[in-house]
């Protein structure tokens, strides 16, 4: 029916006449025919599905789009295909999705119900509690952004190579400056090294009678290999929450990321343990102030024990040099600070024109050949 109404137009148009668009949409009629990109059978059109309704074209044509196009793109051939990631963290237990929203109606249908709240909304003083938000985030939504920013920084693929976990523990970490002030650590906050001087207040919630490991490393701050790490702090075998009852592989040590290499990402791994774990050979004399015993690989950690532990928790901080680093390297490490400046390259100049057109007087300041500064940059 649209191959008349197409004539028809045609023939206006040649004998100078118009036609309206509502006189055009009304001979057009109903769609007939496949979607596109299908294979056509010309010789039986008949036999092809009609659509008669405009309702059913749009929500096939709607399914059709969303499908993954058959022809090679620019962005398949760009884009290498990635492997999916292996999942080494603790078995996941989500509430379906009906559950969680009967529970939202039910909480809905009770605020509706409170003369309180309906009063503080209408004199606009009603106050948001915080912490129960809070608190709500991070038993639902939290542990799946949290684990959006590891991945976006980069610590499962230095930590754990092609696998990841979901840190479903919550693990709070804390550094005391005074008694009233504390710096916490969250997903990438920054956090300086004289904050991160004396070792965390670290807690989490644990059932009695399991055990924990507690791994504190630098993925940025080896000074010889770059897949290497330094360990800051270990604690294993710990029982419940109680970290100073645990057994003390590594003592904590201060961050110390050398001046010129930028931030350093510190993270805090929280594993759980099936049973006790025997860490003779991971044990570092006590005092460990020499960086080649605490060369460290969490990779090649997790793979010697894995059959024991679990990751379950994560946090980490970003760190840069200040003066308190330079202390570390001289009174603790005894050693010279390394220190790591950039570079500048020489300024480029073009050939010399014997007879520079439309030049500046100053053009010449470039070319000279004493070496009395110039002070200004061209």
């Amino acid at each position: 029916m649209a191959l008349p109404a197409v004539k028809a137009v045609l023939h206006g148009v040649r004998r100078g006449r118009s036609f309206s668009t509502t006189a055009l949409l009304c001979l057009r009629g109903i769609p007939l025919g496949p979607m596109p990109n299908e294979d056509i059978d010309v010789s039986n059109l008949e036999a092809l599905e009609k659509y008669r309704v405009f309702t059913r074209y749009f929500k096939v044509a709607e399914e059709k789009s969303k499908e993954f196009p058959w022809w090679s793109t620019y962005k398949k051939h760009i884009t290498p295909q990635q492997e999916p990631k292996v999942d080494i963290g603790l078995p996941r237990f989500r509430t379906a999705w009906k559950e969680q929203l009967k529970e939202r109606k039910h909480i809905r249908k009770q605020n509706l119900k409170n003369p309180d709240l309906e009063r503080a909304s209408r004199l606009n003083t009603l106050l948001i509690p915080l912490d129960d938000v809070k608190a709500e985030w991070e038993r639902t939504s939290g542990p799946y952004h949290k684990q959006r920013v590891a991945e976006h920084y980069g610590l499962y693929r230095d930590l754990f190579g092609d696998a990841t976990f979901l840190p479903q523990v919550i693990l709070r970490v804390e550094y005391s400056q005074d008694e009233e002030h504390v710096t916490p650590v969250y997903c990438g906050n920054l956090i300086t090294p004289t904050e991160a001087l004396n070792p965390p207040e670290v807690s989490f919630e644990a059932d009695e009678g399991s055990l924990w490991t507690l791994l504190l490393t630098n993925l940025d701050g080896h000074l010889r290999d770059t897949n290497l790490e330094y360990v800051h702090w270990l604690v294993a075998n710990i029982p419940g929450n109680r970290i100073e009852e645990g057994e003390e592989i590594c003592h904590y040590f201060p961050a110390f990321p050398a001046k010129g290499t930028g931030y350093h990402r510190y993270v805090f791994l929280l594993f759980k343990q099936d049973q006790q774990i025997d860490f003779t050979e991971d044990v570092r004399p006590k005092p460990c102030h020499s960086l080649n015993m605490r060369t460290f690989k969490t990779f090649d950690f997790y793979k010697k024990h894995q059959s024991d532990m679990t990751p379950a928790g994560l946090a980490f901080f970003q760190c840069h040099w200040d003066d308190s680093v330079t202390k570390i390297f001289h009174q603790v490490l005894d050693m010279k600070e390394p220190v790591f400046d950039f570079v500048r390259p020489p300024p480029y100049h073009p050939p010399q024109k014997r007879f520079p057109h439309r030049q500046p007087l100053r053009y010449l300041d470039r070319y000279r050949d004493s070496d009395e500064p110039v002070y200004k940059r061209y």
